[in-house]
């Protein structure tokens, strides 16, 4: 069985995902307790379940402790993928305050009260951290509903046992994406933002390419990138790593960071050899797609 836990801190975007793997088919439960996940999986598997999608949360307080040892046991037996969704606290005050919802672990029914709401988040935080290091983080602070539901459709069609890897685009101007293992810092190339024609195009536009592909800077920066992860994946892959997330950042994530992401992606999904080792590789544009889609 195809198995997806979503678990994170709450207001970062569970009730979305679990309804994105809805939309893909999948079997879908929320907010399931601990201690009933594995005979779950048991009474779908005698039904003929291959996709299931579960949510759970730290609502069950330290309940949560148990999971890594389920998850531990399902994973020999099934297809076992977490995903981990966080984003940083003022961004679930935010969402908290909007919504007037009370936080799970808040023992006030006043969710908006902030100095309530942090000390619930700092808990939850703390309850779930073990579960980080072996899930798929992501961070929803700077993306809406679409983006992230765009995001678990690519998880969707990633079938790989295997190492995923992630490149991402970002902007240094909204922060390093949390969930990044590797960053690779590109504001000292030359910016297309300057030349009044190529700053509203992005890194996907053609003349934005050419631009930048003619400059040995950024020549030079793309080889020296895919050396060092080329070097040092197979040591991702003995550590026992299921997921790497490779950010590359420019200034406002629009233009260098889109274009070297597209580069890297054409260039690894090109190498056999890496594909022999079960290593799937996504892409994601962090500021890109927050853009809302404008209908025709």
């Amino acid at each position: 069985m195809q198995i997806n836990l979503i678990t994170g801190i709450s207001g970062s975007g569970k009730s979305v995902a679990l309804r994105a793997f809805e939309d893909a088919g999948f079997d879908c439960v929320d907010n399931l307790p601990v201690s009933l996940l594995e005979s779950l999986v048991g009474n779908l598997e005698k039904e003929g379940s291959k996709q299931l999608a579960v949510a759970i949360d730290a609502r069950r307080g330290e309940s949560i402790s148990e999971l890594p040892k389920i998850l531990e046991n399902l994973r020999s037996q099934h297809e076992l993928r977490v995903i981990f969704l966080s984003a940083d606290t003022n961004s679930l005050v935010q969402r908290f305050s909007e919504t007037r919802r009370r936080h799970p672990l808040s023992g006030s029914s006043k969710a908006f009260d902030s100095a309530t709401l942090i000390e619930a988040i700092d808990r939850e935080r703390a309850l779930l951290e073990p579960l980080r290091s072996q899930a798929h983080c992501i961070d929803t602070s700077n993306i809406p509903a679409h983006a992230l539901r765009s995001w678990i459709y690519d998880l969707v069609k990633d079938k790989s046992l295997g190492l995923n890897v992630v490149f991402q685009s970002f902007g240094f101007k909204k922060g390093v994406p949390s969930e990044a293992d590797l960053v690779f810092d590109v504001r000292c190339l030359p910016n297309p933002h300057y030349d009044k024609i190529l700053k509203p195009l992005t890194g996907h536009d053609q003349a934005v390419k050419e631009f930048l592909e003619h400059i040995p800077e950024v020549v030079s920066m793309e080889k020296d990138i895919i050396q060092f992860i080329e070097k040092w994946l197979p040591h991702y892959i003995a550590d026992g790593r299921s997921y790497l997330t490779v950010a590359i950042g420019c200034t406002g994530g629009q233009h260098r960071s889109v274009y070297l992401v597209t580069r890297l992606m054409k260039h690894f999904q090109n190498q056999k050899a890496l594909s022999d080792l079960q290593i799937s590789f996504l892409s994601r544009h962090r500021e890109l797609d927050s853009i809302p889609v404008k209908a025709a």
